[in-house]
């Protein structure tokens, strides 16, 4: 079901290579947020990363945070398009497990970087002034410690600094085939064929090697089309994509045509029978048709374009020992995001393939959702079963009903079967050759759970693992990390 034949995206037009067998050197990175240490402190964060976690990479963001109210700030931990406001931090900010905050640029940008430019970088203000140097404190503090140190930043959310923080303009925003822009997401995401947010994003990468050289590379998120909703697997057929698109040689109204047939299909016409038809396409990059094809090999070459470009800016600004490291979502997502992990692996160091399972369930209760409220009379249990099989998050036929999915609260295990979790990342790395693949598993979830789920993206991942983040693992979780990743 996986690998899906040829992997489609895989067939794009490119030499035959011979994969060499990936490096067995074993990694484990945390992804440590600025707030995180502003709160605890440098001196404990490290000394649980490095004594008691045993990681091996540390990876922080260039901003600083503050705690601010519902009016002003974004909610931490993120919302997730509503679904997730059961979620809480383990490590409480300022005193609370959810909180609302600000945030700033942890640095004063190089302004001349960005002239002309139609975004620009966050202004520093008096939290830069006062905070801002706690960033450049841990990286060094983390290198002392042994530890190799990388920045997280967004790939398509100008400023980048943030996921919850930003934005694409109108125009520049990812749309339907009918040219609208979907109601639900959960990343306010650009398009990737922007030039002006390529353009920005490869400034933001030269400064930050600028500024701070001691990192060891960079990992990207979101180089791709998230794909957490229905609509986000029709994206992209904004005016920038139709310019990408013929300068590519793509037939950009046949890939729309297809894409509004098929989409107006699964919202109206769906049918039992449709569903019972193992040919019958829930997702356009699972279709056979030419147009939709192409629309899966489209998006694979934007993806491929952003990296490329991220790849000369920081090989100009940091030299070729930087690393780049992308965020990925697994597959079958990846084929309807753009993420084609042979494309990828040509200008990455390494690849990370989110197994962030919480967002499963939500996943396939968003799709589910959808799809009966456009399909009256819909069988809930047939499309439940299709649905879990499709998206491939379960080792056997999953739970029989739409309800029995949901974002887990922070005590319930996640819908999510181990195998799946292990095929996902095997099919990702067979895919990426001899680039190897990081599994990047989240800390979200009770403690048996994580270890579970943390014992798997261990083996799977070949002993190459980031877990994200340090501000979802107990006392307990940070000692679990030290006994699973030796």
């Amino acid at each position: 079901m996986l690998t899906r034949r040829n992997l489609l995206q895989t067939s794009l037009a490119l030499p035959a290579l011979l994969p060499a067998a990936p490096t067995k050197s074993t990694f484990l990175g945390i992804t440590v947020m600025p707030e995180d240490y502003q709160v605890e402190g440098i001196p404990q964060v490290i000394a649980n990363l490095k004594s008691r976690a045993r990681a091996t990479a540390v990876a922080t963001s260039p901003y600083v945070m503050q705690p601010s109210d519902a009016q002003h700030g974004q909610r931490q931990p993120p919302i997730d398009a509503g679904a997730g406001g059961v979620r809480l931090l383990d490590r409480p900010l300022w005193g609370k497990r959810e909180i609302y905050t600000t945030s700033s640029p942890s640095f004063t940008p190089n302004i001349t970087l960005y002239k002309g430019l139609r975004y620009q970088p966050g202004e520093p203000d008096d939290l830069t002034k006062t905070q801002g140097a706690m960033v450049r404190e841990f990286l060094r503090a983390a290198k002392a410690a042994g530890l190799k140190t990388y920045f997280q930043i967004q790939s398509v959310i100008p400023p980048n600094y943030i996921v919850t923080s930003g934005g694409p303009t109108e125009d520049d925003k990812p749309r339907l085939p009918d040219g609208s822009v979907p109601k639900r997401r959960v990343g306010n995401t650009g398009s990737l064929a922007s030039p002006d947010i390529r353009r920005y994003t490869q400034a933001l990468i030269t400064d930050l090697c600028q500024q701070y050289p001691e990192i060891d590379g960079l990992r990207v998120d979101w180089p791709e089309y998230p794909q957490y909703t229905l609509d986000d697997a029709f994206l992209d057929f904004s005016a920038p994509a139709e310019i990408a698109a013929k300068r590519l040689g793509f037939d950009f109204g046949r890939m729309r045509r297809e894409a509004l047939s098929l989409y107006r299909h699964l919202h109206g016409n769906l049918t039992d029978a449709d569903l019972r038809n193992p040919n019958f396409a829930l997702l356009p990059a699972l279709s056979k048709s030419p147009g939709l094809q192409d629309l899966s090999r489209f998006k694979a070459s934007l993806t491929s374009e952003l990296l490329a470009g991220f790849r000369a800016a920081l090989t100009a600004a940091g030299g070729p020992q930087k690393e780049l490291v992308p965020n990925a979502f697994p597959p079958p997502f990846s084929f309807s995001s753009g993420m084609d992990y042979r494309l990828a692996a040509r200008h990455a160091n390494g690849l990370s393939v989110k197994l962030y399972t919480m967002h499963w369930p939500m996943i396939l209760r968003f799709y589910g959702d959808a799809l009966l409220q456009a399909n009256p009379g819909l069988s809930e249990e047939l499309l439940t079963k299709r649905l879990v099989a499709t998206l491939g998050i379960a080792d056997g036929p999953g739970h029989p009903h739409l309800t029995d999915y949901s974002y887990p609260d922070p005590e319930t295990p996640h819908h999510a079967g181990l195998n799946a979790q292990r095929n996902k990342i095997e099919t990702a790395q067979k895919a990426a050759g001899s680039t190897p693949v990081y599994a990047l598993a989240h800390g979200y979830g009770p403690l048996a759970d994580f270890e579970e789920r943390l014992g798997i993206a261990w083996s799977a991942s070949r002993q190459r693992v980031w877990i994200n983040r340090y501000g979802y693992l107990t006392e307990a979780k940070i000692d679990a990390i030290g006994r699973i990743c030796r």
